[in-house]
């Protein structure tokens, strides 16, 4: 079923409960929590303004259906991104103008101009878990550091008037990407230096997508030199291990199952994911270890065991080097802040 509601007819229905507005950081007036309507799902978005001219977004929710909120075409003056941590999101191609659909794993990186008329979010049997941050093209251009605030030539299709097309790019994760994004999640701080903490962290992630952009931009980075079918074979490599999560198969193994030979496999998992196969799969048992303890409806070990992780010893050290704390603090954290 689809849902399709306006954006005046979402968000009255949204903020119609005053008690579904709290503040998350009871010291930060800026730190709000939304729960999300009953009707569409279950869950919350997290508003944080960490300074005029940024925010930041973290949305978790689940939703029944699928749901298209309609949006007026509008004009924009920002740069953005969100990072899918699990389940969808939507965007368009800024070369082909072809329908974009993210999901675990990527990004989306926009920068203002004309914003499409519609806005879509696809419910899947996932939660979804993302976050997003915003930043006036004022104050991108700030970080030029020069009176007249001119910015790399290699940069300027990321400064577009509101009457130009949207940009959008829709990119792959990297294991230092999905590192920051885990950071802003489980932040340990309070007040004033959770807000030093998350904009750092907002900021970092920005350097990383800018950094990308001038690659791109400037042919210092060849992104893949492999074939499209390779790739589509590394693609179900990594399908084929998060369906194993408890008994994933060797490399050899996996190697077999998609028609590469193991080196291969090995070199082409590391330049199109930026880490080993392994690396990838520890990574994401380790998130979704993660997102099993917000439920805060299982027990760690009942945790470990689901994941694949036979040692609970190992389970907790490798938790707690990830995200800073031990699974069952985290568990606990998390219960407090709901």
């Amino acid at each position: 079923m689809t849902i399709s509601i306006s954006r005046n007819s979402f968000w009255e229905i949204f903020f119609e409960d005053e008690p579904t507005r709290q503040r998350y950081d009871p010291s930060d007036e800026f730190d709000i929590l939304w729960q999300y309507p009953s009707e569409f799902g279950k869950g919350y978005c997290r508003d944080i303004q960490l300074r005029e001219g940024l925010g930041l977004l973290i949305s978790n929710y689940q939703l029944r259906d699928r749901l298209i909120i309609k949006v007026p075409e509008r004009g924009g003056d920002f740069v953005a991104y969100d990072f899918w941590v699990s389940g969808s999101g939507e965007g368009r191609d800024v070369h082909t103008g072809n329908y974009l659909a993210g999901g675990a794993g990527q990004h989306l990186f926009s920068s203002g101009g004309t914003i499409p008329s519609q806005i879509g979010t696809s419910s899947t049997a996932q939660p979804h878990l993302a976050i997003s941050v915003w930043m006036t093209q004022e104050l991108f251009r700030s970080f030029a550091g020069n009176a007249q605030k001119e910015v790399s030539s290699s940069l300027q299709h990321l400064l577009r008037q509101p009457t130009q097309e949207l940009y959008q790019r829709l990119g792959t994760t990297t294991p230092v990407m999905q590192g920051l994004v885990q950071q802003i999640l489980c932040c340990p701080y309070q007040g004033l230096t959770k807000r030093m903490y998350l904009e750092s962290k907002a900021l970092e992630l920005m350097t990383l997508l800018v950094e990308e952009e001038l690659e791109a931009k400037e042919g210092r980075h060849n992104p893949t030199a492999l074939k499209p079918n390779d790739i589509d074979r590394i693609h179900h490599a990594r399908n084929i291990l998060l369906e194993n999560l408890d008994n994933p198969p060797s490399l050899i193994e996996l190697a077999k199952q998609v028609g590469l030979n193991d080196r291969s496999l090995k070199q082409g998992f590391r330049r199109v994911f930026g880490t080993t196969a392994f690396g990838y799969l520890h990574d994401y048992r380790l998130e979704k270890a993660r997102q099993l303890l917000n439920t805060g409806e299982i027990k760690v070990i009942e945790v470990a065991d689901s994941i694949g992780f036979a040692s609970r010893s190992y389970f907790t050290a490798a938790f707690k080097k990830k995200f800073g704390l031990s699974p069952k603090e985290y568990q606990m954290q998390q219960k407090k802040s709901v």
